[in-house]
């Protein structure tokens, strides 16, 4: 068998365009800035991961740029030296350096998959327990934009197949504003797609409990972590006075929160992200946490590229908890990839590639050309 030893884990910064301006309730993102982690073994095998956060620090607390120096300073050197199988006792390691930092811890977790994978020429879902299924439903998000482009965007993707749920972003406008904008994209479609909303923990409770109704009126499906990250007596008030789906997004960022979530009923979804929770092994606590209590679990995205989101894919597809689809269209919003084989995506699904690891080779030259100098 090769040595499995850590030999050396690498950084650098990708800034990736994006096809189109993807506008969140605070910000709006034109790159998407990717910490690419490399991690070496002494027999040369190489794995890779990504720290992405979606448009910046506003959402999760972390950049790309403060996922460098935690991964440089301080992971990297609790890490090299050990082997990429020994992967919880890393993790405990990581944990007594520094606190929180999930979204730095998951890259480098995810390298150590991909490399550990590779070294036994197996896809890394073998790794997660095997495959439950090779594809997975995903939905389209839509920044905040005008009415006219949003029916465009989503006809010219239901008439290619690619998709067929969608989720609209809240929250940058008027809460009343918002809600007649989704309203009338919901008359347009006539259910024609499936719609939901995420609204990124922007309205208080007064607010919820005022313009939820007319969403849910309007036949919009779940609605997406409405009220603040902290206050999931709030979300579990809602959870139980509206007809509606609700998925805890921000409310879970770890195991301890999705059984939160679980013992206060707050929500009947969970967004499960790989980069919040701090990688695959806690995403797989989070899922069984979830299971446990009967709540569905989504395959969410902090708009990675094709690295991380791959390793969505795989965890989505290794366990049965994942019962109510995905978003792993990180890589479609880019407007170039960086590995040589792209992810397919056909018939409103996600598929897994076939090969070790995560699957896919990196593009050395694109790569290259992304890197910050």
């Amino acid at each position: 068998m090769s040595d499995l030893t850590i030999r050396s884990v690498e950084t650098r910064i990708l800034d990736v365009p994006l096809i189109r301006p993807h506008k969140f309730a605070t910000t709006t993102a034109t790159a998407q800035a990717i910490l690419l982690v490399s991690v070496t073994t002494e027999s040369g095998v190489v794995g890779y991961g990504e720290g992405v956060t979606p448009g910046g620090p506003w959402w999760g607390g972390e950049s790309a740029e403060t996922m460098q120096v935690l991964v440089e300073k301080y992971l990297a050197p609790v890490a090299v030296g050990r082997r990429v199988d020994e992967i919880p006792a890393v993790l405990e390691a990581m944990e007594g350096v520094v606190a929180r930092g999930r979204f730095a811890k998951a890259a480098l977790e995810i390298a150590m998959f991909d490399a550990w994978a590779r070294a036994l020429d197996v896809p890394v879902r073998s790794l997660l327990g095997g495959a439950v299924r090779d594809s997975i439903e995903c939905t389209w998000a839509l920044g905040a934009m005008p009415l006219e482009e949003m029916v465009a965007e989503i006809d010219e993707l239901m008439a290619a197949d690619r998709h067929r749920t969608f989720k609209l972003k809240m929250g940058a406008l008027e809460p009343a504003e918002d809600v007649a904008r989704i309203a009338a994209l919901a008359e347009r479609l006539n259910g024609r797609a499936g719609l939901r909303v995420d609204i990124n923990a922007r309205w208080d409770r007064f607010t919820a409990n005022v313009h939820l109704p007319a969403l849910v009126e309007a036949g919009i499906e779940l609605i997406e972590q409405p009220t603040p990250t902290e206050q999931v007596e709030v979300l579990a008030e809602l959870n139980r006075s509206l007809p509606v789906q609700f998925m805890a997004d921000e409310s879970v960022q770890s195991p301890h929160d999705a059984l939160e979530v679980a013992r206060r009923d707050a929500a009947g979804v969970i967004a499960v992200k790989t980069t919040k929770l701090g990688g695959l092994t806690r995403g797989k606590e989070t899922v069984a946490i979830a299971r446990a209590a009967g709540i569905a679990c989504h395959a969410a995205t902090s708009l990675e590229g094709p690295i991380g989101t791959l390793a969505s894919l795989h965890l989505a597809c290794a366990e049965p908890g994942f019962n109510y689809g995905s978003e792993l269209f990180g890589p479609l919003l880019l407007a170039e990839t960086y590995v040589t084989t792209p992810i397919r995506y056909e018939e409103g699904r996600v598929h897994l590639p076939e090969g070790p690891g995560l699957g896919v080779q990196l593009d050395h030259d694109a790569v290259e050309r992304f890197t910050r100098r």
